[in-house]
């Protein structure tokens, strides 16, 4: 079992690339499913949700390819990773 405040602390990186996205800032949370749908990382400009400069990254939870010790590996494949959650998830409402 992984604390929230555990895995807040890993570097998010995508393994299409190799580019550090940063440190989980929020996890999306489908409450009537009990489980993570997501998981957000400030966009750039941002720490931990402050500070203007970007959207955040939504990296829905199937893209989570590894949860290491240190690093949680991610395959973000497109740009619209810079989104919304609603259009991350693909809902237009």
């Amino acid at each position: 079992m992984v604390k929230i405040s555990d895995f807040q602390t890993k570097e998010v990186v995508n393994i299409l690339d190799g580019k550090r996205l940063g440190q989980i800032s929020d996890l999306e949370i489908d409450l009537r499913q009990g489980r993570i749908e997501a998981i957000v990382v400030p966009g750039p400009g941002r720490f931990m949700g402050f500070f203007s400069g970007g959207n955040d990254v939504v990296i829905p939870w199937r893209n989570i390819v590894k949860i290491g010790k240190d690093v949680v590996l991610v395959r973000v494949d497109e740009p619209a990773g810079r989104a919304d959650s609603k259009q991350a998830h693909g809902d237009e409402n």
